[in-house]
């Protein structure tokens, strides 16, 4: 019988079949490789030398992250605290250093530990305290970012400049985060491959049981395995600070996701037992590229979002038909041989990717830089706000009367993904580059960068610091906050308790508005500020906050919120409230705050003029870019809307 079967398998379809393994088993690399050539073939601007240093930086952190959580997936665990950590890891070597003045070297080796503690922590939940991987590590997720806002008080923490070197080049074009991801990868694969606690994370995930039997302390294993989870997100996040020049108590935000995305897309399994490090590097330059050649095909970040989605759910599947249809596990334990035809495998795919991309390059020769002077990009901190909506309207309303070619892209308030936008617009030859800061420092070194490569830069409703822009187009945050604070008083007739809702913890605007709240209420000293607390910019929270305010002070009578989006929360947490026995102030004079003023139950919203700002800033782009003079600051006015002039205001 069995001469009968490998009768039956040879000739055409041992072939045929050969060929089927060898795509099964190296599923994701295919797949790469399909990307690369198609991102090439639909943009020019994506086989740039620029731009693909641009991917490697971009799937860094990603990948770094990536190659800790490879050691729990291994093992059958989850990991959802590595972006917390990383984040923690940051805001304690920048706290540590720079408010603290202590030695560069100790702040780092302060970081690794917190990250060495939170995997402990981990573990410890999870093989002694018997709690499922999942719940331990998404109260370590909860636990790691409070801690990190509270030791940063909701704001950046400037970076010491000796590690902000880890964001730099070498040579002047060789970015130090690929260095740092290549290390860390070639760690992760010895672990993986060469010692005695790789092959236990492989034992562990292919049966916990049968390994604790044969003799494998399973316990202890499994602190060693979260603890190095823990230096990788902490090695990641210093990576990614220096980057952004500051720790972000907000950073790597929902980067667990993408990690374990990487880790699946890269041939992992789920239920333990196979992956690795190699695949794993695979995965995250996969979600790299896609994110970068779907923002230089101008693709909506939204639909970047369903894109990523569905090619996770495809690599499951993948996954499922790979174990299906027999094909080689992803584990560790390779042969010599094995070793040998795997890296003969890798040189083939890059000997065909390079002769087809080669091929397809010639589709684009010249094309790229034809319409550079009326190319723009333009970053928004995000477009889930109707007053960056209404900036993203102004702004593409004077493209087409001016005749540029706007792209648009959204950094859904992650500065991380705004600087790696604001990269892929330097890389791909924009005239001129349109910024909406999420963070005025983390903003600085992409900046610079564009400022290298003679690319105007204008500003818009934030400033950028400590990089040069041709222009700042803004509202002024803090007279904006001054008003509303006036606004309030004046209406209470100068006495009253009232509360204060606060924006997104580590935002320009938030920590501006705040100020302007503080030195507007000076003048009022009847006015009692009873409570403050963030609600993110977001009207669902705002409902939520104001709704638990209530509870501890059901006499207030006025509330200030950063935004139109959080007041129109507050008013539906006041209910009939809201207009009567309570006065509300909002910020922006969106639409729907104007409809609240003009029912009433809005007292005033502070306008922005937002459709203005974009509308300006389009504007003074193209001048910058045609060699024009354009003023350094260009003030769009503030103005209190109320019931009686909301009729007359156009936004």
């Amino acid at each position: 019988m069995a001469t009968d079967t490998l009768k039956s398998t040879s000739g055409a379809g041992a072939a045929t079949g050969g060929l089927r393994r060898l795509l099964l088993d190296n599923g994701a690399l295919t797949a790469l490789i399909v990307l690369v050539i198609a991102m090439s073939a639909l943009s020019g601007d994506f086989l740039t030398t620029d731009n693909l240093l641009n991917v490697g930086v971009q799937a860094a952190v990603t990948a770094i992250l990536a190659f800790g959580v490879t050691f729990v997936i291994v093992s059958a665990g989850i990991d959802l605290s590595v972006g917390s950590v990383a984040a923690l890891s940051a805001t304690v070597l920048a706290w540590t250093a720079t408010s603290h003045g202590v030695p560069v070297v100790i702040a780092v080796l302060l970081a690794v530990a917190t990250g060495i503690v939170a995997g402990l922590v981990n573990g410890f939940l999870i093989a002694y305290g018997k709690l499922p991987p999942f719940i331990a590590t998404l109260a370590m997720l909860s636990v790691a970012r409070g801690l990190s806002l509270v030791i940063s008080e909701g704001s950046p923490i400037a970076f010491p400049d000796s590690v902000s070197h880890l964001g730099d080049t070498l040579g002047g074009w060789l970015p130090v985060p690929v260095l740092v991801m290549i290390v860390m990868g070639l760690i992760a694969a010895f672990v993986l491959g060469r010692t005695y606690i790789g092959r236990s994370m492989y034992a562990i995930g292919g049966n916990e049981e049968a390994a604790r039997l044969s003799g494998l302390r399973v316990k202890k294993q499994k602190l060693a395995i979260y603890a190095l989870s823990g230096v990788f997100a902490a090695v990641a996040g210093v990576v990614l600070a220096s980057r952004l020049s500051s720790a972000q108590p907000q950073a790597a935000d929902g980067y667990e996701l993408d990690a374990i995305a990487a880790v699946v897309i890269g041939g992992a399994s789920l239920a333990g037992g196979t992956g690795k490090a190699s695949g794993t590097l695979i995965g995250a330059l996969i979600l790299a590229v896609l994110r970068n050649g779907l923002n230089l095909l101008n693709v909506s970040a939204f639909w970047q979002q369903v894109v990523i989605g569905v090619v996770i759910a495809l690599a499951v599947l993948f996954d499922t038909l790979r174990r299906k249809a027999g094909a080689t596990p992803v584990a560790g334990g390779t042969s010599a041989g094995g070793k040998g035809k795997q890296a003969g495998t890798y040189a083939l795919a890059a000997v065909v990717t390079v002769a087809i991309v080669g091929a397809t390059s010639f589709l684009h020769n010249g094309s790229s830089s034809a319409s550079a002077d009326r190319k723009m990009g333009l970053s928004l901190s995000t477009l889930n706000n109707p007053f960056f909506v209404q900036i993203r309207a102004g702004a593409q309303a004077e493209a087409k009367k001016l005749g540029v070619d706007l792209t648009v892209t959204d950094a859904q308030n992650d500065a991380s993904q705004q600087a790696n936008q604001l990269q892929n617009f330097t890389s791909s030859g924009v005239g001129a580059i349109i910024v909406n800061p999420v963070d005025s420092d983390a903003a600085s070194n992409s900046v610079k960068a564009a400022d290298k490569a003679d690319i105007p830069v204008i500003a818009v409703d934030r400033v950028v610091n400590n990089a040069k822009t041709s222009a700042l187009v803004a509202s002024d945050n803090v007279a904006g906050g001054e008003l509303a604070a006036k606004s309030i008083a004046e209406k209470l007739g100068g006495k009253g308790k009232i509360v204060i809702l606060q924006g997104q913890a580590g935002t320009s605007a938030a920590r501006e508005r705040a100020q302007g709240f503080a030195n507007g209420l000076k003048a009022f000293p009847g006015i009692q500020v009873v409570a403050q607390q963030p609600a993110d910019f977001d009207r669902t929270k705002g409902l939520d906050v104001m709704s638990n305010l209530l509870q501890a002070h059901p006499d207030v009578q006025g509330v200030i919120a950063a935004n139109d989006e959080m007041a129109l929360g507050a008013v539906k947490a006041l209910g009939s409230k809201a207009g009567t026995s309570v006065q509300v102030v909002g910020f922006d004079g969106t639409p729907d705050g104007l409809k609240a003023v003009e029912q009433g139950t809005l007292y005033a919203s502070v306008a922005q003029q937002p459709s203005q700002l974009g509308r300006i800033a389009v504007d003074n782009a193209l001048r910058a870019l045609q060699g024009k003079k354009v003023e350094e600051t260009v003030k769009v006015p503030v103005k209190v809307v109320t019931k009686e002039n909301v009729a007359g205001f156009s936004g």
